[in-house]
């Protein structure tokens, strides 16, 4: 990105200069405040199921509707920060994301499924403000040259959120679920009940469910508050481009193909994320455990999640990303192939290891497809790299629709759903191939 007057101080190649500090640990603080909402969701997809008495791939439009709202949100975002500051950008999606939030409670006292997704939706209008204001503004707190490593490292503790996330889902939610409790044989007992009982387990359950987001509603606000009244550094630019041209630019440019093939790579990378994360638990029960069983095998995969997160961020020292993209998504590549054909736990830990290899990818092909650009560029280059999560829209009910057929050929379908991620990391290979052989020899032109 070229320099700003107020954001830029000089080419100071440590990962977070000194007088960003502050700033950058309040923006850093959002990182795994929508790790939570995403990873404390995947779990639910198999809870409504159960609950509300609804198939797979009905169940799985909880993501649709959560992840189409970064789909529906992230240009307007981008648009406010453009005009605006990233600070208000900021706010705005910490206000929707508590109102999403605190919507839970009619959610649950209507007991529809649509108010559910509503609330999801309106939530994440919030997290696509976030993540289109936050992601950018760590790049440009420093120099050019650590900008994708500071973002891995900013985007570090995301998961960490995702981990307390998945923890509340255990604990607070799936385990406390009495739809999901089970016979002597571990046939579960909700389907038998008569209409007055599962009516009384429904609305129980349904408060369990939105308790933990009526909760997350009040942090929320808190971090709004906080945010509000500190004196965060300015984004405005000396020379403000016009959106059209913008766009002409973004859709056009050779010099900006890379951040086209980085789009689409981030569309398939979002996807493979959430479906790994949200059917690991489908693939447990299909070894005969619960969903809060399933959901601990979650929770380890995302402990692994962490700590590639960390090694990654180390290893960019020493490896370019694009390169060090590509080995991790063909890793990828190997253990979702482990998770489709081998039956039983080795499958399941080889999922779980899946984790490892996703670790790194948002953020660097976030970090890679910006790279380069102009500020005013780079804040509607951002709009598209979070619309592109709308690939946790689209493919995980295409997952479900596989496993409701319930045999694929020889595999139990729950492990053939699973070409799905497999094809994912191909294309995410692809664009990290490209990167370091093609697109690092024609950098991006301002």
């Amino acid at each position: 990105m070229s320099s700003d007057p107020t954001l830029y101080r000089g080419e100071d190649d440590r990962v977070v200069p000194r007088e960003y500090l502050v700033p950058f640990i309040l923006i850093t603080i959002l990182f795994p405040l929508w790790g939570f909402a995403n990873d404390i969701t995947n779990p639910l997809v198999a809870a409504f199921k159960t609950v509300l008495e609804i198939p797979n791939a009905k169940a799985a439009l909880v993501q649709f509707a959560f992840y189409g709202g970064y789909a529906t949100m992230a240009i307007p975002a981008a648009l406010v920060v453009k005009k605006y500051s990233y600070k208000t950008g900021i706010l705005i999606g910490l206000a929707l994301y508590a109102t999403g939030a605190f919507l839970f409670w009619p959610a649950a006292r209507y007991e529809m499924f649509g108010f559910f997704l509503v609330a999801y939706y309106i939530l994440t209008f919030g997290l696509a403000f976030l993540e289109t204001t936050a992601n950018p503004y760590i790049l440009s707190m420093g120099s050019e040259k650590t900008a994708t490593r500071r973002l891995n490292f900013a985007q570090a503790f995301n998961p960490l959120g995702s981990l307390l996330g998945m923890l509340v889902a255990t604990h607070f939610i799936l385990a406390l679920l009495q739809s999901d409790e089970r016979d002597a044989a571990g046939n579960l007992i909700y389907p038998t009940l008569d209409a007055a009982e599962k009516a009384a387990i429904r609305a129980h359950d349904l408060v369990i469910i939105r308790d933990p987001y009526v909760a997350l509603g009040v942090v929320v606000l808190i971090v709004f508050l906080i945010i509000a009244f500190y004196n965060m550094p300015k984004n405005k630019s000396e020379v403000h481009t016009p959106t059209r041209e913008i766009f002409r630019r973004l859709f056009t440019l050779p010099e900006y193909r890379k951040y086209r093939e980085g789009v689409i790579a981030q569309v398939f990378y979002v996807g493979v994320q959430i479906m790994c994360w949200t059917f690991i638990i489908q693939y447990a029960e299909h070894l005969g455990f619960t969903k809060a069983q399933g959901e601990e095998f979650n929770i380890i995969a995302m402990i692994v999640f962490v700590s590639g997160r960390f090694i990654g961020t180390w290893l960019m020292k020493y490896i370019e990303p694009g390169k060090l993209l590509f080995l991790f998504a063909v890793g990828g590549m190997i253990t979702i192939m482990g998770t489709i054909f081998i039956q039983g736990m080795l499958g399941l830990y080889s999922l779980m290891a899946t984790s490892l290899f996703m670790s790194i990818m948002f953020p660097t092909i976030y970090g890679i497809s910006l790279k380069g650009m102009n500020n005013d560029d780079a804040k509607l280059g951002a709009a598209g790299l979070v619309m592109a999560i709308v690939g946790g829209a689209l493919m995980p009910p295409l997952q479900g629709k596989i496993i409701d057929l319930g045999q694929v050929g020889p595999l139990p379908a729950v492990n053939a759903s699973f070409i799905l991620p497999f094809i994912s990391f191909v294309v995410i290979s692809i664009f990290g191939y490209r990167t370091f052989r093609i697109h690092h020899a024609t950098p991006a032109r301002a």
